[in-house]
């Protein structure tokens, strides 16, 4: 913590109690009496996460594919993604992750000290903080509205252009301004159930915004000719894109708000957050670790900003980010949701071993996800890139620019996975001035680069250059969690190097099947959707390489052939 905030020793207020104890629970808990890693709980708890997140971020993808294929690559297409980006932004800054690392130990140590009744009473005060604020933050979007409009369409070279795409923009930022409102509620109700052991629903709960808005964009297509620009837009379609994106926000803080109540948390908000002791420290330790996420904010809205320089360039930069964050949802994200608990749990109990051994267990499989994925993402990132620029933007330029920032983000999401896992075990601390650190060299180092980029021509380097940013930044913020959780770990080990060379070894397996699939993809393959049907057969296998060389080596493949002969033989 902070010198000018309340200081945490260990194991009282430096961390955090266990959930009651319950199946699911002790699942996401997954603790053993000797402080060796629970594989098979934390790993059944990540995969939960990551099947459901699968879903919602494959959806999440196919809507930015539908945007891109209905409205093409023109300057109004920059201006409603950038505009229907902001709300998402401003929770971030807000909330955001941070709310979730914030509010679930503190849900924890409830739950265990005080019991359900008063835990209730604490999110309900907590969740009156949140309301307010973000009824504050939505007022002010919509005030600054022309400002920020500005800043989205400042690229657009003709002056009549840009003067309409202006308008346009406050038009949309008006009615997308609640969705503030809805991402904040559906990022508590996700936090909740977090904390009582729940992934299944929170993680698939953001699939319904995407298919709402991919239905918006369906209606669109139906009512409007696809591709139109700003001078051709008619007022009544940008209406209907923005209460559409609104009500699709609304239906997935709905999901959340109803798992949380299945949870035995129901959403409900009052005041007196000032006069509850656990609810005025909660947050304040919001407040203090709201730079953690202000700063990516800024760095990320500025590189919209840039990106929307170039025509369909929002597109290119957001499709990649997506890409970028389904690997990241199936393997950091997934893991350390999972893991947060039970690290939790080991910094309250001040069990420095466990608490070790959780944390190099969360990266072991945290990098188990990004290293094939990266491999994978180099090897077929034209086939993949060729499949997501559909419709008025299946071109040759566009899908070459995509094609680049997947390659670049591709190295950047093994950053981001360490990064990542680092920054939630500090947090399962109360650690809130490492990740503020942190997150400073990644603010920095994002818009350095990404300005730096205007100096590029306004076209694809400038969108690869923004790809660079990401993984620059990320490359510092691992560095520094990283440094900062061995200082906490004090003489225990920071990496088990056997599992971490069993996963090398493990890469390597998977590279001919890799190396054959890019090859065949490259010189005998020209359609699209056959290279599409090499690329997945030749992922696939790959991807069984990588876990069959795993399973021997860790030894577990005598258990997985055993779990394989049961499920296939006489019932």
């Amino acid at each position: 913590m902070d010198d000018d905030g309340p200081r945490a020793s260990p194991p009282t207020e430096s961390a955090v109690a266990e959930p009651p104890v319950s199946a699911s629970t002790v699942a996401a808990v997954g603790s053993t009496a000797d402080g060796d890693e629970a594989r098979p709980s934390t790993a059944r708890g990540s995969i939960t996460v990551a099947a459901w997140t699968l879903i919602s971020r494959i959806t999440g993808l196919l809507r930015v594919v539908v945007i891109g294929a209905v409205l093409g690559p023109t300057f109004f297409a920059n201006a409603f993604l950038s505009a229907n980006t902001i709300p998402g932004l401003a929770t971030t800054a807000l909330a955001g992750p941070v709310l979730a690392l914030v509010l679930v130990p503190t849900l924890v140590r409830s739950m265990t000290e005080h019991g359900m009744a008063a835990s209730v009473r604490l999110l309900s005060r907590i969740n009156g903080y949140m309301m307010f604020w973000s009824s504050v933050t939505a007022g002010a979007l919509t005030i600054a509205s022309p400002l920020v409009a500005l800043a989205v369409t400042a690229g657009i070279p003709d002056g009549d252009t840009r003067w309409r795409a202006w308008r346009l923009t406050i038009v949309v930022l008006l009615f997308v301004g609640p969705q503030i409102l809805c991402f904040v509620l559906a990022t508590i109700g996700a936090a909740v159930q977090q904390a009582r052991g729940r992934f299944a629903l929170s993680s698939a709960a953001p699939a319904l915004e995407n298919v709402g808005l991919i239905a918006t964009m369906a209606v669109v297509w139906v009512l409007y000719d696809s591709g139109l620009d700003v001078p051709d837009v008619p007022i009544s379609m940008v209406l209907v894109l923005s209460v559409g994106a609104t009500l699709s926000v609304a239906l997935h803080a709905a999901a959340q708000l109803f798992g949380a109540h299945r949870a035995g948390l129901p959403m409900r908000v009052r005041g007196g957050w000032r006069s509850d002791p656990e609810a005025r420290a909660a947050t304040y330790r919001l407040r203090r670790s709201v730079i953690v996420a202000v700063f990516p904010v800024l760095a990320m809205f500025a590189m919209v900003a840039v990106a929307a320089t170039v025509p369909g360039g929002v597109f290119v930069f957001q499709t990649a980010l997506a890409v970028y964050f389904v690997i990241a949802a199936l393997g950091s994200k997934a893991v350390t949701s999972a893991a947060l608990p039970g690290l939790s749990a080991a910094a309250r109990d001040g069990d420095s071993v466990r608490f070790s051994a959780a944390w190099r267990q969360a990266l072991n499989y945290s990098l188990m996800a990004s290293l094939p994925a990266l491999c994978l993402l180099l090897a077929f990132a034209e086939p993949v890139a060729a499949t997501l620029a559909n419709g008025e933007l299946h071109n040759p330029t566009v899908i070459g620019w995509l094609t680049g920032c997947l390659m670049v983000l591709a190295v950047s999401q093994c950053a981001q996975a360490v990064y990542e896992t680092a920054r939630q075990t500090l947090f399962a601390r109360l650690d809130t001035r490492g990740p503020r650190r942190s997150s400073t060299a990644l603010m920095v180092v994002r818009m350095v680069v990404a300005l730096s980029t205007l100096l590029l021509p306004a076209d694809g380097y400038r969108l690869v250059g923004l790809a660079c940013a990401v993984l620059a930044a990320d490359v510092a913020a691992a560095v520094i969690t990283v440094f900062l959780v061995r200082k906490d770990l004090g003489s225990e080990r920071l990496f088990d190097l056997r599992r971490l060379a069993v996963i090398g070894v493990a890469v390597l397996a998977m590279l001919p099947a890799t190396a054959l699939g890019s090859w065949l993809v490259q010189h005998l393959v020209d359609d699209r959707w056959p290279r599409v049907a090499v690329s997945l057969a030749t992922g696939a296998a790959a991807v069984v390489c990588f876990g069959l060389v795993f399973a021997l080596l860790s030894g577990q493949l005598p258990t997985l052939l055993a779990q394989v002969r049961a499920r296939l033989g006489p019932r």
